[in-house]
């Protein structure tokens, strides 16, 4: 008896603790409650209870070829944009790396740069330089790799293009804070033993950066997956990503229940995206 009584004792202290421990993040606690959860469960009820109850909003969604190609547009422009968004950085990240300071600053000041200049404005521009009479169409007629302007917006290929300029930067960032870390005495003992440099980059150099790689094609993959912008102004009807889908439905049609059930399947489709990434870093991290 006296033991439970102690043990009683001690697990009500332990909560008074975490108690005190929680409070002043109480205010954050309730915001983060009422500006996100208490949203996210309403749309979660309505993708159920309108425009009748059931299960009928996510039955559409998954079995109509049109939303079917809505989903098969999403995942292949953000896979599109994962990979050429990742042979581009990987190389920048290099350079970064081993270039003087000074050079490296100024690199950095550009990528940062586009990160802060608004997000419309940079849409807008590329959709400029990709039009018919834009600068890299006249470019292109001018070295006579075409005789007429090719078609770079409206379609898949401008998204792509758009989307890889967009996203570069979250992807080069954490690329070159993992390969910053590297001792470049490895690379250089290995050249000292006999190997070659694709035995250095495959052995060596990208099985070292592969935190920074997964982290940054994670961050890039789900960031793809939602975004409205530019595919709604560089893209063409044929080209309609879930996010537009989502706003077309509600904004448009005032379908809330099927607009809630697309968002919440491109939502579940994210979480488990990412606790699979969890799942595979937890695997692989060196315990």
């Amino acid at each position: 008896m006296v033991a439970a009584t102690e043990a009683r004792d001690t697990a009500t202290t332990e909560l008074a603790r975490q108690g005190r421990t929680l409070l002043p993040a109480l205010p954050a606690l309730v915001f983060l409650f009422l500006a996100f959860v208490l949203p996210v469960w309403v749309l979660f009820l309505r993708s159920f209870t309108e425009p009748a109850t059931g299960l009928g909003n996510y039955q559409s969604l998954v079995t109509d070829s049109v939303y079917l190609d809505v989903l098969v547009n999403t995942f292949f422009v953000a896979t599109a944009v994962t990979i050429s968004t990742l042979l581009l950085a990987f190389p920048i990240a290099w350079f970064l790396v081993i270039v003087p300071s000074r050079v490296a600053r100024m690199v950095f000041a550009v990528i940062l740069l586009s990160m802060w200049t608004n997000l419309l404005v940079r849409t807008y521009a590329w959709l400029v330089l990709l039009q018919d009479t834009g600068a890299i169409n006249q470019f292109l007629m001018y070295l006579g790799l075409t005789s007429a302007p090719v078609p770079l917006v409206n379609n898949m290929v401008g998204v792509i293009i758009g989307m890889t300029y967009i996203m570069l930067p979250f992807i080069v960032l954490p690329i070159h804070a993992t390969m910053s870390t590297l001792d470049p005495a490895l690379m250089q003992a290995a050249s000292i033993a006999g190997a070659k440099a694709r035995t250095i980059f495959f052995r060596i150099l990208l099985p070292l950066t592969l935190p920074g790689i997964s982290a940054g094609c994670i961050m890039v993959f789900v960031m793809s997956l939602g975004y409205y912008i530019t595919p709604a102004l560089l893209g063409g009807v044929r080209d309609m990503m879930i996010a537009q889908l989502v706003a077309e439905l509600i904004q448009k049609f005032l379908n809330w229940g099927l607009g809630s059930a697309a968002a919440f399947i491109l939502l579940f489709i994210t979480l488990a995206i990412y606790f699979a990434y969890v799942r595979l870093v937890g695997l692989v991290r060196p315990t």
